[in-house]
């Protein structure tokens, strides 16, 4: 079992701050996820190196005793250059298709599902909306961006099958604003 945990609420939107913490919120809902994360006997922790994911991470690194491994590909998806306002950008292409991203989107999106797929059982990844929708719809053979709504510290569930991994269960979704 690999499980796929949304960080929590940030204290800043995507658009106000580059690498924002969690929000006072979000630190309960890092505790309060924790509970849920046992249950996937994990014997690893992945997390993306932004702040939030971090600090998602901590209560069950310290509940576990897993050290937290840092990785940048589960990270948050690259912002292109040369962009005047990101979150109207990125509102577009949450909306839009894989098969109309640029080739750096595109890259980021093969590597994040090479790592996922190549990741051992009992490893709990703390990443982000869009790359928890990435490896979603990429194993259900959907090209959208987005495929549903996790909400902050929902935890969704992939099992490794016979050849491919598979969602088992998506996590909870919430009435998550955009942007």
């Amino acid at each position: 079992m690999i499980c796929l945990v949304r960080h929590g609420e940030a204290a800043a939107g995507w658009g106000h701050a580059a690498d924002p913490g969690l929000s006072p919120l979000g630190e309960k809902q890092a505790e309060a996820v924790t509970t849920t994360l046992k249950a996937a006997k994990a014997e690893r922790i992945v997390a993306s190196p932004m702040a939030r994911c971090q600090q998602t991470s901590l209560p069950f690194a310290h509940e576990s005793g897993l050290a937290v491994a840092t990785d940048r590909t589960v990270g948050e998806i690259p912002t292109p250059d040369g962009l005047e306002d990101r979150v109207a950008w990125l509102r577009e292409f949450m909306a839009g298709s894989w098969s109309n991203a640029p080739a750096l989107l595109k890259g980021w999106r093969e590597d994040l599902i090479r790592t996922i797929e190549t990741m051992p059982d009992h490893t709990v990844v703390f990443t982000h909306f869009v790359a928890i929708n990435t490896i979603v719809g990429h194993l259900g053979g959907s090209q959208n961006v987005t495929s549903f709504r996790p909400g902050h510290c929902s935890v969704t569930w992939l099992a490794k099958g016979a050849d491919r991994l598979v969602v088992e269960q998506l996590g909870s979704e919430a009435a998550t604003k955009i942007l």
